[in-house]
């Protein structure tokens, strides 16, 4: 495998899990979804052996071949590392391994997936970071060009393309989006993979696989003149040209030592006594118990976690709806309770924006910050839509049917009498019964010795599944007059 294969490979993975962020159509996901469940920490929270397995053969195979095609992560900080090189060239060095710090890092998230601290968890995780970034930072900037070319489309009287609504759907988690692109830039611009090799968990777990990997590069001291070049274009500072030693743990693989070197000294062949020998010596016992103690730890985790239009006609101006405080918040078809949802979600936020509905956004609670809830101010979740259960990779969301979620209560509706418009207005309405999917909803005369007095609804609460047609479509403001209180763990009805 040379490097310009690597880099095509990789720019294809990072090209298609970019746009699984970025589509709002589900075209994507209908055939590419998968990469999303082929990243390492959410194939190990939901509990994918046959994907575990298969990265853990690949990086016994061919080293953190991973780190570089398929983490989204690793190869948005190739491209920013790309600007540093531009800016001066050979600007790497060899540095000493940090391996307290990338156990500990290794050790953070462990504690957290078993403690159930998720938003420590999902700062950590490599995947869920890139998330963040494209969903809070590239995702409207694609929306924004999409709607000017369904404007201009438009303006030719085509259909080709439609505008969507661009909205900030947590401030929160756009915050931590903007740091972490910030800090990687930083890092990247300045030293390559500097969070892959001292903070990413992930990276730490391949790295110690990688050492005793079949296919590695390897330093023929017979033509090596001591140049240092390949040290100093490697982006993970693995490479000590003085000693012709390789720090395999560290080594992502990106193959662009071969390239940059003169004399032919480098090449990615198997495993041999000889390249045995140019790596450097490690504690090997003490490694190999502190990684099969993590290890064990994270598997011991995974098994535990098992555009509204503001004016109405030109005129009358309509105030937003406010999200009410509700007591249990809602959490979304598929992910069976709230405790489920905690121990599996790493918030990488795919499922907030592949939401057709708008029902999803980041929740702002600290224990369980960034990690989706349910809130029906822009629509509602429709009974015939799935998008989320099919895209979440790691089984936060389980796959979920039709038939399934027409039978799954997540919540039921509460009215709330001072709201309602029948009652301060004393005029008609009945929107909520009207558009109540599961007929849970009856309207009746408020006054029950009087049946042509104004009727107000009557909530059926075991019909009731909770996706908040009634709370959407209600025309009291600034809060509807009826709204769903979620239920801790769901229920079948």
């Amino acid at each position: 495998m040379t490097s310009k294969i690597r880099k095509i490979l990789a720019g294809i993975f990072f090209t298609l899990i970019t746009l699984l962020f970025l589509d709002f159509t589900g075209t994507i996901h209908a055939w590419f979804g998968w990469m999303a469940k082929i990243q390492f920490l959410p194939a190990v929270l939901a509990l994918n052996l046959v994907v575990v397995v298969g990265l853990i053969v690949l990086t016994l195979l061919m080293g953190r071949i991973y780190c570089s095609v398929i983490c989204p992560l690793g190869v948005l900080q190739d491209i920013m590392g790309w600007f540093g090189k531009k800016a001066k060239k050979n600007r790497y060095r060899y540095s000493k391994p940090l391996n307290i710090l990338r156990y500990i890092m290794l050790g953070v998230l462990v504690v957290a997936l078993v403690a159930g601290v998720a938003p420590l968890a999902a700062l950590l995780a490599p995947y869920s970071a890139f998330g963040r970034i494209a969903g809070n930072l590239f995702a409207p900037i694609y929306q924004w060009g999409n709607n000017l070319l369904a404007m201009i489309a438009e303006s030719m009287d085509s259909y080709a393309f439609y505008s969507v609504d661009v909205w900030l759907k947590g401030g929160i988690t756009l915050i931590v989006a903007i740091v972490t692109f910030v800090v990687l830039f930083v890092l990247a611009y300045r030293n390559g993979r500097t969070y892959c090799n001292t903070i990413c968990p992930v990276g730490t777990v391949l790295g110690f696989l990688s050492r005793f990997s079949y296919l590695k590069p390897v330093i023929d001291t017979g033509k090596c003149n001591g140049c240092g070049l390949c040290a100093r274009n490697c982006k993970a500072s693995c490479i000590d040209s003085k000693n012709h030693a390789i720090d395999y743990s560290r080594c992502v693989v990106c193959l662009d030592c071969i390239d940059k070197c003169k004399q032919g000294a480098i090449k990615y062949v198997p495993r041999t006594k000889a390249a045995a020998q140019t790596a450097p010596k490690k504690d090997a016992d003490g490694s190999r118990r502190a990684f099969l103690a993590t290890t064990a730890l994270m598997a011991t985790a995974g098994y535990a976690h098992e555009k509204k239009q503001k004016m109405d006609g030109g005129f009358a101006t309509i105030i937003d709806k406010e999200i009410p405080r509700r007591k249990t918040p809602i959490t979304p078809f598929g992910s069976l309770s709230a405790k489920n949802l905690a121990q599996h979600c790493t918030a990488c936020q795919l499922c907030v924006q592949v939401c057709p509905n708008q029902v999803l956004r980041p929740s702002g609670d600290f224990m369980k910050l960034m990690q989706p809830e349910v809130s029906y101010e822009r629509g509602y979740c429709r009974p015939e839509c799935t998008k989320c259960s099919e895209v979440c990779p790691t089984g936060a969301i389980k796959p979920i049917t039709k038939e399934e979620k027409s039978s799954t209560q997540i919540g039921h509706a509460v009215w709330r009498r001072c709201n309602c418009i029948v009652h301060s207005d004393k005029v008609e309405c009945g929107n909520c019964a009207r558009h109540c999917p599961t007929n849970a909803i009856q309207m009746v005369p408020q006054n029950p010795n009087d049946p042509k007095s104004l009727k107000i609804p009557v909530i059926n609460t075991e019909r009731c599944i909770g996706c908040g047609a009634c709370e959407y479509v209600c025309p009291a403001r600034p809060f509807s007059a009826i709204h769903v209180e979620g239920h801790e763990v769901h229920r079948e009805i």
